[in-house]
């Protein structure tokens, strides 16, 4: 499988009315601030909006965002295995909002960290745990071990359970007047 296309920021944002935007991250993410007009789809519920994305996609060109490109390159993988052509926004909304571009924040959101933030502070809190449990108790330190484990399977497989089981805690989570995915699913197919 090829690398999907990517755009930086000036190049998308120059062409941003030509694309139905599709983020990919966490609800908490998204709503911490999106690309202009972005529609939140997580990564981890992609596969059953395909049929949705297929019909936008007849209808114009498909940019998919994700905090850093990681997750948005694995969504164009699965979007090309359905034969459907999308661009990833290179760099993710960091690099958009490092550019010094606007993100659309909805009213009383609160920031959230990204996931990898959090992936990060969760094994790095876990390892430290474990090596300092292990002083006292010795079979603590195959927590350390099992962490690091996941990290290099994460890092292999590219894809990372330590994610998902994060994006599922509440604020994670999208606020309640947040439009719910199939709410945007339906506006993807009409």
């Amino acid at each position: 499988m090829t690398s999907p296309v990517s755009l930086s920021p000036a190049q998308a944002a120059a062409r941003l009315a030509e694309f139905t935007v599709i983020d990919v991250r966490a609800p908490g993410e998204y709503a911490s601030g999106h690309v202009p007009g972005a529609l939140n789809i997580p990564l981890d519920r992609f596969p059953e909006a395909v049929p949705a994305l297929k019909s936008a996609a007849a209808r114009g060109s498909l940019l998919v965002v994700c905090a850093s490109g990681v997750r948005s390159t694995r969504a164009c993988d699965i979007l090309a295995a359905a034969d459907i052509e999308a661009v990833t926004l290179s760099g993710g909304t960091c690099a958009w909002e490092g550019e010094g571009r606007d993100l659309d924040r909805p009213a009383g959101a609160r920031a959230t960290w990204p996931m990898d933030r959090q992936v990060r502070l969760a094994a790095g809190s876990l390892v430290v745990a474990g090596l300092l449990a292990g002083v006292r108790f010795p079979a603590a330190r195959w927590i350390s071990a099992g962490i690091g484990s996941g990290l290099v399977f994460s890092a292999v497989t590219d894809s990372c359970g330590m994610a998902a089981v994060l994006s599922k805690l509440p604020y994670n989570r999208a606020p309640r007047s947040a439009a719910s995915l199939d709410a945007t699913l339906d506006a993807l197919q009409s």
